[in-house]
């Protein structure tokens, strides 16, 4: 005799509970990462958006850093930096974009969204990006100083999705140097003598040539596993863990 529909249910979700479901998860992630980058034209749409936004941010007194959130190559939110407007140093443009964009869209699990930003997250805000669980992260300037790539390879560490699946997704496609020297340019300008100090101390670094990828993940239009793993984090797991 079959089992009652209910049971069936619940024998699903204890399965995903459990260390062996949660390794699956994990393991379909893993499945469906490839190795090619192919920027699509939201991609330099929103990447543009970001550098205008910080072209703007100027007459904030703050630095030129802004970020923006785009959602399946539609455009979510953009921010820049806040520091020194707030008094707060943790208001960094990918912060507070992180935070807009998980009000606007009414979750904290991000992973079919993409971060633009005009230079490499810091440690700080790259774990934030892990945690939201960004699916793709786009940068235009390295920081070999600072950045939570190049420095700490936060974005990249593979130990936080394989010990706690339930929490953390897989890391984000990464692409270094999107447009690098249209944001180089933009930092020059607006601050002559503060980037020469910075390109000479090294702390930002842009790329002469072709975007740098690393550790692809999933298509833009995630496949129905992908999409299974995620709602499974977002929607059964995060009601423990973050509810």
């Amino acid at each position: 005799m079959s089992e009652p529909e209910g049971e069936n249910v619940d024998n699903c979700i204890a399965a995903a509970f459990s260390p062996p479901g949660l390794r699956a998860v994990q393991m379909i992630d893993d499945a469906l990462r490839h190795d090619a980058f192919d920027p699509q034209p939201s991609d330099l749409q929103l990447m543009h958006r970001c550098i205008a936004r910080a072209r703007s941010s100027r007459r904030d007194g703050e630095y030129p850093f802004a970020a923006v959130v785009g959602r399946q190559g539609d455009f979510v939110c953009e921010a820049c930096n806040l520091v020194r407007r707030d008094g707060d140093v943790t208001r960094h443009a990918e912060m507070v974009a992180l935070s807009a964009a998980q009000q606007k869209l009414g979750t904290s699990s991000l992973h079919d969204c993409t971060l633009y930003s005009t230079i490499e997250p810091c440690a700080m805000c790259s774990y934030a990006i892990r945690e939201s669980r960004i699916g793709r992260v786009i940068f235009g300037l390295q920081s070999p100083v600072m950045g939570g790539h190049s420095r700490w390879n936060i974005l990249k560490d593979g130990t936080l999705s394989s010990v706690i699946p339930e929490v953390f997704a897989p890391p984000p496609y990464v692409v270094a140097g999107f447009l690098g020297q249209e944001v180089r340019k933009l930092c020059r300008s607006q601050h002559p003598l503060a980037w020469w100090v910075i390109e000479r101390r090294g702390i930002f670094l842009g790329q002469a040539d072709s975007p740098v990828m690393a550790g692809a993940r999933s298509e833009q239009e995630l496949r129905w596993k992908q999409r299974f793993a995620n709602w499974t984090r977002s929607q059964i797991l995060d009601r423990l863990w973050r509810g």
